[in-house]
């Protein structure tokens, strides 16, 4: 028997409703114009971008170097050993999404995030090739035909143009631009490059072609994290239920002065959203607050003659003041409040302390690893041997000299394996490559009778430039009696 849904009970699944957002001009669809070219022109351009360093390393301006294990940033190169600057990097990336958060409610979500930049471009290739929101209903109710069949097919090429390139702008940023440009076309490049860009592809298309709104509702977490990081003071588009209820038309309400709010139930803020969210049914986690709604009202309240802010970007506390007859405050002192200072406070410090360490790290670097079986070795004339893995990294886009110098451990001399024993000395000089870690071999030997003890390895350059590093170590000997 088949089952029914209780009388009076919310389906469970509800298939899709194709959202087609009307155009609108306005100052936030002009900034989200501005988030789009901006946005996209760093994505698409950074790594055909030219940085000079040199002769030894790469002149790509932003380069994540997996093969070498680097990253650059313009003048920036961070090592495997270094990642404390990216975790920093990412830690501030998400003070900085509360701080955006607390001030300004989910701003990230309406003009910032990819899902959202991708979407409205998209939306655009919608608008060029079937018109605006009626033309575009108009077609979607169209039987098939040869009209609909070529503009689909028009429009999926294009979304289809705009993935590929997304996904082939992403492989970029982890090779030569240009060269792998070539060896990509030539059936040249990686196996996984191929790959990566056809799931880039992929995911593209769908996501910014077919699922769009449902990526927000349903699919990203951040909108609910968001959701529990708001409070009554934080900015966000707001529909002043006081003013436009009850709703009526423009002759409704001169027939009854008073007695009519200013929403005329136009429905344009609805049609102009892009996830169809009709946001005067309240703050909603559907909607991105992307002000696209307040440009919708602002119009209309200016074609019939009303003010302005019917939906707005406020504060619930401002809402309730202004309900009760009150003033709003200003944005600035909305804005600038306990809560988005702390934040603020925070992000600043660890800014300050990653461009502290930025600008106080070494460019050379020593590390040392002793040889734990055996321990040791007695040689035939009673002397102690100990050996050691150092490695020497010079961080520098150029070859560098140095030396290792043994401090502590009296009588103690050391040797290489491109030398000879007889060359022993308690300093070894070595010329490290530019961009390079240079691993050595050590031996170290001590007179008879030496005990255990610490030491240390002294790394110091031998250029103008100078630095160092120490690596404090053991050396083990036998016990009395052995």
């Amino acid at each position: 028997m088949a089952k029914t849904e209780p009388a009076g009970s919310a389906p469970h699944y509800v298939p899709r409703e194709a959202v087609f957002p009307k155009v609108m001009d306005g100052p936030f669809r002009r900034f989200k114009w501005l988030m789009l070219v901006v946005t996209l022109t760093i994505y698409y351009a950074t790594p055909w971008l030219r940085w000079d360093r040199g002769p030894h390393a790469p002149d790509q301006a932003v380069l994540v170097d997996l093969a070498n294990r680097r990253f650059y940033m313009f003048s920036i190169e961070i090592w495997p050993h270094e990642f404390y600057f990216v975790a920093g990097l990412l830690i501030m990336a998400g003070i900085g999404l509360f701080l955006i958060t607390s001030a300004f409610g989910r701003a990230w979500c309406g003009y910032s995030c990819p899902q959202t930049i991708w979407t409205d471009l998209f939306q655009h290739v919608d608008r060029l090739i079937d018109g605006d929101r009626n033309a575009q209903l108009r077609l979607e109710a169209a039987p098939w035909g040869a009209t609909k069949v070529f503009k689909r097919g028009l429009k999926w090429s294009i979304y289809l143009a705009i993935s590929f390139w997304t996904g082939g702008a992403w492989i970029m940023y982890f090779a030569d631009a240009p060269t792998l440009t070539v060896d990509f076309w030539t059936g040249q490049a990686a196996p996984v490059a191929y790959a990566t860009v056809a799931v880039l592809t992929a995911t593209t298309f769908i996501f910014g072609g077919f699922m769009r709104e449902q990526v927000c509702i349903y699919m990203c977490p951040w909108p609910r994290i968001q959701t529990a990081m708001l409070d009554e003071s934080s900015l966000i588009v707001t529909y002043k239920d006081w003013r436009g209820e009850p709703r009526g038309s423009v002759k409704a309400r001169e027939k009854n002065p008073g007695g009519i709010g200013d929403c005329i139930d136009c429905n344009q803020c609805v049609a102009v959203c892009p996830t169809g969210y009709d946001i005067r049914n309240g703050p909603d986690i559907a909607c991105i607050t992307c002000g696209l709604c307040i440009d919708a009202c602002d119009t209309v309240m200016g074609q019939i003659g009303r003010p302005r802010g019917l939906i707005d970007y406020a504060t619930l506390e401002d809402c309730e003041h202004e309900r009760a007859g009150g003033e709003r405050r200003s944005i600035l002192k909305t804005v600038l409040r306990p809560r988005t200072f702390a934040y603020f406070g925070v992000w600043a410090a660890i800014g300050v302390a990653l461009l502290f360490a930025l600008g106080t790290r070494e460019r050379i670097d020593l590390t040392v690893a002793k040889d734990r079986n055996p321990p040791f070795l007695l040689l035939s004339n009673g002397d102690v041997r100990n050996d050691y893995t150092i490695k020497l990294r010079n961080m520098e886009a150029r070859p560098r000299p140095m030396s290792v110098t043994l401090e502590g451990l009296p009588g103690a001399r050391m040797w290489t394996d491109e030398m000879g024993q007889d060359r022993a000395a308690r300093r070894l000089d070595f010329t490290v490559p530019a961009d390079q870690t240079k691993p050595v071999r050590v031996y170290v030997v001590a007179p008879e009778g030496t005990a255990q003890q610490d030491f240390v390895f002294a790394l110091a350059a031998q250029d103008r430039d100078g630095g160092g590093d120490r690596g404090e170590t053991r050396f083990d000997a036998p016990e009395d009696g052995q």
